[in-house]
């Protein structure tokens, strides 16, 4: 194969990218995207012996959940030159594998699928500061809420906001496609558990403990038009919930919330419209 033929090949693949710019990523930042997710669950439930009860792992859920996104981004030159400020809501619902056991058994004893239901919403904002003619470093600031609907028992349902800041930089690969990496130290605040009654049991609703909270992400934002895009990317979420106090839920019980571990990987794949 000639040069020339290799040349012209190159240039269909990447078809200006001697011409990437800051204005590139200024676009991918300024679109309205509907994202297909698949978020897979890792908790675990930790016993730390109160009351003469199981130290160690009591039961776990794990498994994807699929669901759908809308998130809106917009950048503009404001207070520090590349002002960001992005807003996002996400549902999924499906079910997880659930393995633990009955009351006073032994972990693994019961193994069965799990309804499940999350959902979450973030505001974030962020100043955007240009390295060279071609990346962006994002220092930002976020806040958010998150819901589990778990469905074991008669039913449970956990929520958590949560605060935080973050680092993302951006690199224009060509014209069209725009890279992303970030990361973001938080803590979550007013975790809490609402635990539904039945079988003879009151339930209980109470606050449970907070932590720290880390997420990272990584993805590809690419222009397949002046105005449809592409995206995908992956992220990482991990926190936990510190033990509940106890709660007299009958005449002869008591119940409570232990100590637990949760981390949700997210895959997204997204239409956008820039605008």
């Amino acid at each position: 194969m000639s040069r020339g033929v290799v040349l012209l090949l190159a240039g269909v693949m990447f078809p200006v990218s001697a011409f990437a710019d800051i204005s590139d990523i200024e676009e991918a930042n300024n679109q309205f995207v509907v994202r297909s997710i698949s978020t897979n669950v890792d908790y675990i439930e930790i016993g730390n012996g109160r009351l003469g009860t199981t130290i160690g792992t009591l039961d776990t859920e794990t498994g994807p959940v699929a669901g759908i996104a809308l998130g809106i981004s917009v950048m503009r030159d404001a207070i520090f030159g590349h002002d960001l400020l992005k807003a996002e809501y996400d549902y999924s619902s499906g079910h997880t594998q659930y393995i633990g056991s009955y009351q006073g058994g032994t972990y693994g004893s019961v193994v069965q699928t799990s309804g499940a239901v999350l959902s979450n919403y973030l505001l974030r904002y962020g100043a955007g500061f240009e390295l060279g003619r071609s990346a962006m470093l994002i220092p930002y600031l976020e806040t958010g809420h998150h819901t589990w609907d778990r469905g074991v028992n008669y039913g449970e349902i956990y929520t958590h906001r949560y605060y935080g800041a973050g680092l993302s930089g951006q690199y224009a690969l060509g014209s069209r496609l725009v890279l992303s990496l970030e990361a973001m130290y938080g803590q979550t605040s007013e975790s809490a558990i609402v635990v539904n009654g039945g079988g003879g049991s009151s339930g209980f609703a109470g606050a449970l403990g907070d932590s720290v909270l880390h997420k990272a992400g990584m993805g590809m934002d690419y222009a397949v038009s002046p105005i449809l895009h592409i995206s995908l990317g992956v992220e990482y979420v991990a926190f936990d919930y510190g033990i509940s106090a106890a709660y007299r839920t009958s005449a002869t019980t008591v119940s409570w919330e232990p100590d637990s571990r949760s981390k949700y990987t997210i895959i997204k794949f997204g239409l956008g419209q820039s605008f």
